[in-house]
């Protein structure tokens, strides 16, 4: 095992009992993977925010990891913070869930996935887990994102090489309000891209304007597909492609 994974799984063996925030990517299925034989429950949340797709995942790895696995719903629409889609949205919703999962985990160690690299970029979320005082063993340890990816190909996991999957509200412009129906739509208009083999991909939603993010290298394979007029038939007045190409939304990218 290298040094760094080593460590962390000392880490996590002297903690007496461990819950894990557990959403089913790269980085925390790796840590699922890492505490399989400790006393560990992983928690996912789940809400108008999680595709279904995903949690079907995080049920079909902790059932393969034999790992107790506890699905939690709230509801952020309730939350006028989180509805409203503030720039600060991140930081409310990580806020509210880290909160009732104290509450669950008891005197139990919280832990999540974020890595080195997650801490080098904007992400409004750090700042609760910070407050909570939530462990996060990756970026305690420097350990960055592609070194997750290639050990998590090492030891075989499936999703070594998963896309990385933010929640559907950074689908919409801040300060724009989210709807359930809005938030299916998108979640929808996706299903379609990523089936017909654009797994890495984003619809960004401008009121009646789906804005498609995917590698500049699919650009002709998707412009050549049908997928921009099933789009359309699912809905979308007019379908783009963004030229730059896929890319995490900076807080002054995205602001109507």
């Amino acid at each position: 095992m290298h040094d760094k994974f080593r460590k962390i799984k000392e880490y996590l063996t002297k903690m007496q009992g461990i819950y894990l925030a557990f959403s089913g990517g790269t980085d925390s299925t790796l840590l699922l993977y890492l505490c399989k034989d400790l006393d560990i429950t992983a928690v996912t949340f789940y809400s108008v925010f999680q595709t279904k797709e995903e949690i079907n995942l995080t049920q079909a790895l902790c059932k393969e990891y034999n790992i107790k696995h506890k699905l939690i719903e709230f509801y952020p629409l309730e939350q006028q913070n989180l509805k409203n889609n503030p720039k600060d949205r991140c930081y409310h919703c990580k806020k509210l869930f880290f909160t009732e999962l104290k509450k669950i985990a008891g005197k139990k160690q919280i832990i999540d996935g974020t890595n080195y690299d997650d801490l080098k970029v904007h992400r409004p979320g750090l700042k609760a887990l910070e407050e909570l005082n939530i462990i996060s063993p990756f970026a305690e340890y420097k350990i960055t994102k592609q070194e997750i990816r290639d050990y998590s190909r090492e030891l075989g996991l499936k999703t070594y090489n998963r896309p990385s999957t933010p929640c559907l509200a950074t689908r919409f412009p801040y300060n724009t309000e989210l709807t359930a129906e809005n938030l299916e739509l998108v979640e929808q208009g996706e299903k379609i891209i990523k089936t017909g083999g654009f797994e890495n991909c984003r619809l960004r939603l401008h009121n009646n304007i789906a804005r498609i993010e995917l590698p500049v290298d699919k650009f002709n394979a998707f412009l050549s597909s049908k997928i921009p007029l099933k789009l359309k038939q699912l809905g979308f007045k007019y379908v783009t492609l963004d030229t730059e190409g896929i890319r995490s939304i900076d807080i002054q990218d995205f602001i109507i």
